[in-house]
């Protein structure tokens, strides 16, 4: 199948042509502002699927808005009419369509000549009134707020809020790029990309900021699921290559070495410890906290004791047989490498260290 997306070097062109190029049974044309309109309609007339998402948005002359909105859409459904096919078409709207402005205007112009090539010529027509798209490779200082956010706050540049409580819709990038391909393959006619996220210009900020500071307090946001998780990628997107890593601490005594990784809101804490052969770590115990060690390189031993009753348990792991070992409330434990190489070990526990309330007691396991 044979492609062709206008203003593919768009934000929206860019992140639909890598996913297209991932497919062995598409081959891509594109069309952008350079090229002449000669070339438009050859490429249509060899094209089997047309994303339509040139337009413009910001021109420095008003008359540019019909001109890149509503003039090219006229000549790309005379382009598709010469083709002599009836070849399906996406377009990329706006809600402004529905206003009473230039740009609004000029959108609404291009969606009815759209409509009209469907009514008179048949060729499947979808139009997307898209709200505010964010994700990566967004143009900061443009006219995304999410991209000028993540782009200045990755960067300890200040950011201007009008009004944090004002309200803007904002539709994911890749989910756009789904419905597209759904749409390309006949899965689905609906005119709304979903799901669709209502969010204040103030709580983004805010997102933002503390993804910025859990570098700092190792305190990771939940960001595996809905508009945080896309937020999250599309902060992450927009670091300079420079911070692309940070340094987390690392506390060293005699034993060998403690760092913690990754902090969660709930779900407990992620760290890794080293031992040099010999040593002997932990010796206490838990009334509530739990935590699951995998010992990574060495051999371990695990002793556990319970505390009432004095019942002794051991478990030896090591790192060529992946085991997870729980400490269980209520049981004294320590870990003793046994091998001859230093030990590495990860580590998660189910809350975040607390100093104030550890819940951990110091008891050897063998009094």
């Amino acid at each position: 199948m044979r492609v062709l997306i206008t203003g593919a070097n768009g934000f929206v062109g860019k992140n639909l042509i890598v996913h297209l190029k991932e497919r062995k049974d598409v081959d891509v044309l594109t069309f952008g502002r350079s090229d002449d309109v000669l070339a438009l309609t050859e490429r249509v007339a060899v094209a089997d699927f047309i994303f339509h998402l040139a337009g413009v948005n910001r021109p420095l002359d008003p008359l540019e808005f019909g001109q890149g909105n509503t003039e090219l859409t006229v000549e790309l459904c005379n382009a598709i009419k010469a083709s002599g096919r009836q070849i399906p078409v996406v377009y990329t709207s706006s809600g402004q369509a529905a206003l009473d402005n230039p740009y609004g205007a000029s959108k609404r112009g291009a969606e009815e000549a759209l409509q009209a090539l469907s009514a008179q010529h048949g060729s499947p027509v979808h139009v997307l009134r898209l709200p505010n798209v964010f994700g990566k490779w967004a143009k900061p200082n443009y006219n995304s707020a999410v991209a000028t956010f993540c782009h200045n706050i990755a960067r300890d540049l200040p950011i201007q809020i009008n009004d944090p409580a004002a309200v803007i819709t904002l539709v994911y990038i890749d989910d756009v790029i789904a419905h597209f391909l759904a749409l390309m393959a006949g899965e689905k006619a609906g005119v709304e990309v979903a799901p669709q996220y209502q969010v204040s210009v103030g709580e983004i900020a805010e997102r933002l900021r503390g993804f910025k500071e859990s570098r700092n307090t190792l305190i990771t946001d939940r960001v595996g699921d809905g508009f945080v998780r896309a937020l999250y990628s599309t902060y992450l997107s927009y670091l300079p290559p420079e911070r692309f890593s940070y340094d987390v601490p690392k506390y060293c005594d005699p034993r060998g070495v403690f760092v913690e990784m990754l902090k969660t809101p709930d779900c407990g804490q992620f760290s890794f410890f080293t031992a040099h052969p010999g040593i002997t770590r932990g010796g206490h115990y838990h009334h509530t906290k739990t935590e699951k060690f995998l010992v990574i390189k060495g051999r371990a031993r695990f002793g556990f004791r319970h505390m009432t009753t004095g019942e002794f348990h051991e478990v030896v792991a090591e790192g060529d047989n992946p085991q997870i070992v729980e400490t269980v409330p209520g049981w004294t434990h320590d870990i003793t490498n046994i091998g001859d190489d230093e030990m590495i070990v990860m580590l998660w526990a189910n809350e975040i260290f607390d100093r104030a309330h550890p819940d951990t007691y110091a008891c050897q396991v063998k009094p």
